[in-house]
């Protein structure tokens, strides 16, 4: 009787672990599925860069292509192939001023341009001013606030990551992997002229000359010296000058590092002093 026992409460342990054995091989199943990297999960975003222009008052209460009303108070923008809807986070390459504005309408369908932006989303990134700018506008979600938005963190890789810069206009896709690594985009589509041909000299009258790096400002003129000495050693190709000034009634030496045409340039070389433990900030000299 007692072996019986015996022979009875084995059989029943060997099964409980049979079952047991079933019920959790699904769970480990799905565990090795969910470790393995999925290629898919790659993000893409769609980036356009070339110059953008504005409509005027005087297409106030006209019907764009989509149906609307133009309205210079919406945040809106025309584009000649996106679809209805889409919105663009578009970004001055010139001041690093950034909107979020959504496609109504077709065009611009002269001087090469790849927007056309209402009179409220123009007036932020200084195109008003400018009568037109380059832009770099990456397609964002269909829930990202309409208007005024922060300057793109990754502004200065993404303008890196266009695939045929000397165009007037290109349209690229990017990777998150892409983004990470500074490789070339994917090309979609490019002009076939040059930017050079597209510019008219008369809409960049009003607008800034570029942008300087401050990488320090010293009351003793001998640490500004210094720092510029210091620059010049790991980057002799920048152009590094040292400004006396007047700051709140005293007298500053000022570091100031080149003069570059357009935002990106500069904190692309701002990022580079940062690895040589120099710090600084991007600053928009006028024109003399």
């Amino acid at each position: 009787m007692i072996l019986s026992r015996r022979a009875l409460v084995t059989a029943l342990t060997s099964c409980l672990f049979l079952l047991l054995g079933f019920a959790g091989a699904p769970a480990l199943a799905r565990a090795h599925r969910t470790t393995k990297s999925d290629p898919s999960s790659t993000s893409t975003t769609t980036v356009l860069r070339g110059r953008a222009s504005w409509y005027g008052s005087y297409f106030q209460g006209r019907r764009t292509s989509s149906g609307e009303r133009y309205n210079r108070f919406a945040y809106t923008c025309a584009h000649k192939t996106l679809p209805f809807g889409t919105r663009l986070r578009v970004t001055n390459v010139k001041n690093g001023r950034a909107v979020v504005v959504r496609v109504s309408d077709r065009g611009p369908f002269r001087h090469q341009r790849i927007l056309d932006l209402s009179e409220i989303a123009a007036k932020p990134l200084g195109v008003v001013e400018c009568g037109a700018a380059t832009v770099i506008a990456e397609v964002v979600a269909a829930d990202t606030p309409l208007g005024p938005a922060s300057t793109p963190g990754n502004l200065a890789v993404l303008y890196d990551a266009d695939p045929n810069p000397d165009a007037a206009f290109t349209t690229y896709k990017v990777t998150t992997t892409a983004l990470a690594t500074g490789d070339k985009a994917d090309l979609v589509a490019a002009a076939t002229v040059t930017k050079a041909e597209v510019i008219d000299v008369a809409e960049s009258v009003d607008c800034p000359a570029g942008f300087l790096i401050q990488a320090g400002s010293f009351v003793e003129a001998a640490n500004a010296q210094s720092l510029q000495a210091r620059i010049k050693a790991v980057m002799p190709e920048l152009h590094v000058t040292v400004s006396q000034d007047m700051i709140d009634g005293r007298q500053r030496s000022r570091v100031l590092v080149g003069n570059f045409g357009e935002r990106p340039e500069a904190e692309a070389i701002r990022q580079q002093l940062l690895v040589w433990g120099i710090g600084g900030l991007v600053r928009e000299v006028a024109l003399r």
